[in-house]
């Protein structure tokens, strides 16, 4: 490049010099073609050539054609001899378009990263029509960027079609360089569009999400809304159904309660149409993928659960008003029975009949009566109550009472008149004079109403009143023509009562086989269902295929959470269940399958030991996939939580159902057997409870078990003191009780503190904090303090600390000190006997040794003598056992109540006794008499 001055010229040189992005090795100068520039330039650079020199190396050329020999012609311009196509304002236009592209490609990307966060942060309102309002704003602003984005591309593809060189092989033969340079920009452009076309795509996706995630939103605010107003009508409804609850009053209004319950079956099957449609659209989502699945299905299973109730209550109701409107229809018939015994009664006069074949028709009558009365005289209501599941009302006790006992007094009546008829047909016909009895024989009634002895019958209640129903209409059309065969007073006396002694024991026959069915039956389910646990959720822990579905932290807690449900399982399913199916035709065995087996349900302690770790296992995952899965399959609608309760409500089951049999089973064969059965489940029930507190201690150093088996445990106030001083035991009635849990164990008395915690759960499974542990054979009780008849006294010879013990009642009171004594008294006899052998083998040693035995003997007496110093007098009774226990009975026997004793306390212990001390005076002891001490060792 020429300059019209050298001094320009060399600043230009230097500040490309100092600008160019690289180095610059040659410089290369063309001379003007006039004379005078010429010359002014070489005089310039002559002047100025070291600056060059020392910076660049600097060319003179002094023509165009000289750039040939160090530049190229394709990368010169024809201007400077080159063939190269080149325009700077074409040039200019191009890279202006291509950054203002650029720019709005940037700008457009901001736009969509704003759109997208505002989408992201906006909080979304709680009711339908702004949800539909925001989707449809949203979707507008989606529809105008989408707009943007296309013009944006439609512009991009502009530029680059400008860009495009028509045919590459003109490009190639012509202007190689040029074509360089526009595939440069042709690039960038490119570039831009695909980010844009990018940009799009993923807007796009976005959007996509977004709006399925807003429509979802919308249909489960929808279900929701579907949800609580069905629940809402549920809710009404099952009130409605309450209101029915009461089943009392007459006939006319149990009718109008059926009346109204039918009606609110008519609406609860509208409701339960709507739920059911209201389930198949949660399926619908939940099919659809919806984000809210868990939701969705909760709110199906609670929809279906909630209907499974209306149904039941309403089928429920239905059934206790439609039999007490049966009850009621059994007591009109019955009274209709009353008034036609009364209106045969007022026509059967004996004075009126004067012939033997009239006396026979009357008799006949009567006996048709007594026949069909019979039902209705000779039933118990706990009968009734548990073949037909009827809770007798206190209203229907007293019409049926009032209507037996009317039935009651015309038997009697009808029984009196029937044996004067039977003379008449036995004598010659004379006139009789008949007296009817006065009016308060016929309130009083001779046997209990509804007495057991009195079932006879072989037929349910409602039986009986079809058989009068049925019989009262034939009674009615033969009651004129019937042939009458005479029975002699003996035998018919005979044959009734060997008929009720009959029927009474049909009847207990009846409900004993009731009850021993129901044991068996309930035995197969119960075995069912423990197979259908253990094969459908333990076996299922180890499928492979159900391993995703299984946490990890799960999958060795199979022990745990079932128990050894497995071991009660093989013992029901291999022995127990078939001794029980034996026992059917032989109810005398049920005791001995029960006694035979008695080590074998100890299983069941050891299954409700393991319950709380168990329970505490569910309760962390009972929400995951695998228990869902393992009940849908088995079609359960219990969780398996209810499945694992089965064992404990199960042995709580036995004892009720042999309550039940031996109540049916007096003086029968095997009775005793079932109550020995009886007493070993209810003592299975205690050991297992008392379990159950014993594994919630905490705190205790070293192992409980060591202390022996747990006799009792319960809650009570406990006062502490210390006989030193001039302490008054009256002053610890001053100080505040605290609570605690005692635990007795042969080996000692275990002080906690029950602990409270505010979680789901902890009322069920305490927590007791070990405080203290008395060793039996250092305890004393004292049996009454004076102030409350509930409280007593534990305390330590040797420590002198005394524990003022309170309990709820005085039965707990006493049922703790006949414990503790039995314990107490079988460590005396213990010792008692170690101390003979102990006796027999000094006196075979030497006269040494019995003397150093005295000695020992001596200072063992004198150690006590110290160690209690307000003991004043003691008495060894080593020598026999029978005197330690005659004596211990007669203390024992002389303890009735406090009423009935000395005023003074009695106090006894495994060593020794103390006085009693009054509250107006200083504790100190005082002697007794030797048949009221106790024993030392």
């Amino acid at each position: 490049m020429a300059e019209a001055t050298p001094p320009r010229g060399k600043m230009r040189f230097r500040r490309n010099a100092a600008s160019f992005p690289g180095n610059l090795h040659l410089v290369l100068v063309l001379r003007p073609t006039s004379f005078l520039q010429r010359t002014f330039t070489d005089i310039g650079f002559r002047f100025s050539q070291e600056d060059f020199i020392l910076k660049l190396p600097v060319v003179m050329l002094s023509s165009v054609s000289d750039l040939l020999t160090y530049i190229d012609d394709e990368q010169l311009t024809p201007e400077l001899g080159g063939t190269l196509q080149y325009c700077h304002s074409e040039w200019i236009i191009f890279r202006n378009a291509i950054e203002n592209f650029a720019l709005t490609v940037k700008d457009m990307a901001q736009m969509l990263q704003s759109f997208g966060t505002e989408l992201a942060e906006t909080e979304l309102p709680d009711d339908i029509p702004a949800i539909e309002e925001i989707l449809a704003i949203r979707a507008e602003r989606y529809h105008l960027l989408k707009k943007d984005i296309t013009a944006v591309t439609k512009e991009g593809k502009i530029l680059l079609t400008n860009l495009e060189v028509p045919d590459a092989e003109d490009a190639v033969s012509s202007r190689l360089e040029n074509h360089q340079q526009i595939c440069g920009d042709w690039q960038t452009i490119n570039k831009l569009l695909t980010q844009v076309h990018d940009m799009e795509i993923a807007f796009d996706g976005f959007w996509e999400k977004h709006q399925l995630k807003m429509e979802q939103y919308l249909q489960l605010w929808k279900f929701e809304q579907d949800f609580q107003e069905l629940v809402s009508e549920a809710e009404l409804l099952l009130n409605q159904q309450a209101e029915l609850a009461d089943v009392t009053g007459n006939i006319a209004q149990v009718k109008q309660k059926i009346k109204k319950l039918e009606n609110l079956d008519e609406n609860s099957q509208d409701l339960l149409a709507k739920a059911q449609f209201v389930i198949l659209h949660g399926h619908r989502l939940a099919a659809s993928h919806h984000y809210a699945l868990d939701l969705i299905c909760q709110r199906c299973n609670e929809l279906r659960y909630l209907s499974d109730i209306l149904v039941n209550e309403i089928k429920t109701k239905r059934i206790q008003l439609s039999r007490t409107f049966k009850m009621h229809k059994i007591l009109q018939q019955a009274h209709q029975c009353c008034d036609e015994g009364e209106c045969l009664l007022a026509n059967q006069e004996i004075n009126k009949f004067q012939s033997k074949k009239d006396a026979q028709k009357a008799l006949q009558d009567i006996e048709n009566f007594l026949e069909m009365a019979l039902p209705f005289i000779n039933y118990d209501p706990e009968t009734l109550q548990y073949e037909f599941d009827v809770v007798l009302s206190p209203e229907l006790k007293v019409q049926m009472q009032t209507i037996q006992l009317k039935l009651e007094n015309i038997r009697s009546i009808f029984e009196n008149q029937q044996a004067g008829f039977r003379n008449l047909t036995d004598k010659r016909v004379r006139p009789i004079p008949f007296v009817v009895p006065a009016s308060d024989s016929l309130i009083r009634s001779r046997e209990p109403f509804f007495s057991p002895k009195q079932v006879g019958v072989g037929y349910s209640f409602f039986q009986a009143c079809k058989l009068f129903s049925k019989g009262r209409k034939t009674w009615r059309q033969n009651q004129s023509n019937i042939k009458v065969e005479v029975v002699h007073d003996c035998q018919e006396k005979r044959s009734s009562a060997q008929s009720s002694s009959l029927g009474n024991d049909n009847s207990l026959d009846i409900l004993k086989n009731h009850v021993l069915n129901e044991l068996v039956q309930t035995e197969k389910v119960y075995v069912r269902e423990l197979f259908a646990v253990l094969l459908g959720y333990r076996e299922e822990m180890d499928n492979p295929e159900m391993f995703d579905l299984i946490p990890p932290l799960l999958r060795n807690k199979k022990d745990v959470l079932f128990g050894n449900m497995a071991e009660i399982y093989e013992f029901h399913s291999n022995i127990f269940m078939s001794s029980l199916e034996d026992c059917v035709v032989a109810p005398e065995k049920v005791g001995p399958c029960f006694l035979e087996r008695k080590d074998d349900f100890q299983m069941y302690a050891k299954y409700c030991q393991n319950k709380p770790r168990s329970e505490a296992i569910w309760k962390k995952y009972s929400e995951c996939a695998f228990f869902q899965e393992c009940q849908r399959k088995l079609k359960h609608r219990l969780g398996l939580d209810s499945y694992l309760l089965k064992p404990v409500q199960r042995i709580t089951k036995y004892q009720l159902l042999l309550k039940e049999l031996l109540k049916y089973s007096k003086d029968c064969e095997g009775s005793v057997q079932l109550k020995e059965a009886l007493d070993m489940i209810l003592d299975l029930l205690k050991s297992v409870n008392d379990s159950m507190h014993q594994i919630a201690i905490n705190g205790y150093i070293g192992n409980l078990n060591e202390l022996g088996k747990m006799i009792t445990q319960g809650a009570f106030s406990v006062w502490i003191g210390h006989k030193k001083g001039a302490t008054k035991m009256k002053d610890f009635a001053r100080f505040k009780p605290m609570q605690r849990h005692l635990f007795l164990y042969e080996k000692a008395i275990v002080f906690c503190k029950r602990r409270v915690e505010s979680r789901e759960g902890s009322d069920r499974y305490p927590s007791y904090s070990f405080k203290h542990c008395l060793k039996m054979d250092e305890v004393g009780i004292t049996e009454y303090v004076k102030g409350d008849n509930r409280k007593f006294e534990i305390w330590y010879a040797g420590k002198e600390e005394v524990y003022i013990v309170q309990a709820s009642n005085v039965d707990v009171k006493m049922t703790w000190l006949k414990e503790i004594r039995n314990i107490l008294l079988k460590q005396q006899e213990l010792m008692t006997v170690k101390k003979q052998e102990q006796h027999n083998q000094l006196t075979e040693q030497n006269n040494l040794s019995s003397q150093r035995n005295e000695r020992q003997q001596g200072a063992f007496i004198g150690a006590e003598e110290t160690d209690l110093e307000h003991t004043s007098a003691m008495v060894e009774v080593g020598e026999a056992i029978a005197s330690v226990r005659a004596e211990a009975n007669t203390v024992w026997t002389e303890m009735s109540s406090p009423a009935e004793t000395s005023v003074e306390p009695e106090e006894w212990s495994s060593n020794y006794f103390y006085s009693s001390y009054d509250d107006n005076e200083e504790e100190r002891p005082l002697m007794r008499p030797v048949s009221e001490m106790a024993v030392l060792f």
